[in-house]
């Protein structure tokens, strides 16, 4: 009789760990372990994890690299709209772990798998990241989730791994640390009270580079293409290489604190060097090139991107509805964004684009015009205030 298959999406870390051997040796079940590198893994690291793999006797280990597909269909949009969840937070792991869920329940489906499985907790965000994906994905395929469902210890899962013949070292850091394409999530003591601020040695980027520099970044049609004088294949590059000039000076550190899925209170720290500089780039670039009222709506629509987009729902129709907006509203981003590099900050310097609508062909904004005269603006102003005019002069007795 042939086993039931499962599988896991794995981490390597404890919780998908024990996982593993739990869903093999108690479970009985053919165990793939999937791990889904969104551009935060390096050989090295993935060596590492198949090692671990190896050691713990899963059926099957499989690589699957979706950090162009990842992109594609969530970074640019994010880019975009430059969301950032509550003015802060870029949305760096939430949005991670939406496209890891929907790439392991592709993969499942690929091998036509019985069951599929997570470590998440019953905690946090992710296990209704992952269920709800998979709820959507595989309707007919039954979830798994040890670790929630058995409510485990670290102690107690180190004591039945090592009671199936496995010594592995799984020494908890003081932080947690979670890296990806998108930014670097940090938690520890510090971020599960109100009071105190991560120290400088939580973050995995030190400063290293004291000696202030500008650079410039390229845009296309919203997509950041290039970094000074090299215009590169692909918009994951520019993130890369952006990252790596940013890193030694301690850019893009701060706490985020919000409104989980289940309706408590977050808090974690992260840096996003490369995410936070595009983003507010990009902004700066838009505020030159699109108009008012398409700022207007932008921004609106923004705030409900990124809170869908965190709460899981990636799937609903609306969201396709927004990247559409989104797509047709980038046709005039393109130009150069000027930014100053320091030790933990950075500054927008200024733009160059065809598109700028601060064409001093059209006069200068405090200085001079060239479209109107002031006649025209007596008369414009007149009528602009007229239905505050008549409303203010109807209600004398009840303002104030």
């Amino acid at each position: 009789m042939n086993q039931k298959k499962v599988v896991l999406g794995f981490s390597g870390g404890l919780d998908t760990s024990y996982c593993a051997v739990y869903l093999n040796k108690i479970k009985g079940l053919e165990v793939h372990a999937v791990l889904v590198n969104t551009g935060g893994f390096s050989e090295p690291e993935i060596q590492s994890i198949a090692n671990r793999a190896a050691i713990l006797g899963v059926n099957h280990f499989e690589v699957v690299d979706i950090t162009k597909l990842y992109y594609a269909d969530c970074l640019r949009y994010l880019i975009f709209g430059n969301v950032l969840k509550n003015n802060t937070y870029p949305l760096s792991v939430s949005s991670e772990r939406i496209f890891q869920a929907q790439a392991i329940a592709e993969y499942a489906k690929k091998v036509n798998a019985d069951c599929v499985a997570h470590g998440s907790t019953g905690a946090g965000n992710d296990q209704v990241r992952f269920d709800m994906m998979f709820q959507i994905v595989l309707p007919n395929v039954e979830i798994l989730t040890p670790i929630r469902d058995l409510k485990l210890s670290r102690q107690e899962e180190i004591a039945f791994l090592k009671s199936h013949g496995i010594e592995l070292d799984f020494t908890k850091a003081a932080y947690s640390i979670n890296k990806g394409l998108w930014g670097t999530s940090v938690g520890g003591q510090e971020t599960l009270t109100s009071d105190k601020s991560l120290p400088e040695s939580a973050y995995p980027s030190q400063l290293h580079n004291t000696t202030a520099q500008t650079i410039c970044v390229h845009f296309k049609k919203g997509e950041p293409i290039g970094i000074n004088d090299t215009i590169y294949d692909h918009p994951v590059e520019t993130i890369q290489a952006l990252q790596k000039l940013a890193e030694p000076y301690a850019i893009g550190r701060d706490v985020h604190v919000g409104d989980t899925i289940i309706g408590i209170k977050g808090r974690v720290g992260f840096e996003a060097a490369a995410p936070l500089i595009l983003l507010k780039a990009h902004h700066s670039l838009e505020k030159h090139v699109l108009t008012k009222h398409q700022m207007i709506i932008k921004d609106q629509l923004s705030m409900w991107y990124g809170n869908w987009m965190h709460e899981g729902l990636y799937l609903d129709e609306v969201m396709r509805n927004i990247e559409a907006f989104f797509r047709d509203s980038q046709q005039c981003v393109s130009g150069k964004v000027m930014i100053q590099l320091s030790p933990y900050q950075f500054q927008i310097l200024g733009i160059e684009s065809k598109h700028d609508l601060m064409s001093s062909k059209f006069g200068s904004y405090g200085e001079m015009n060239k479209s109107w005269t002031g006649e025209d603006v007596k008369g414009f102003t007149k009528i602009y205030g007229n239905a505050l005019s008549i409303y203010h002069q109807v209600n004398t007795e009840v303002i104030s």
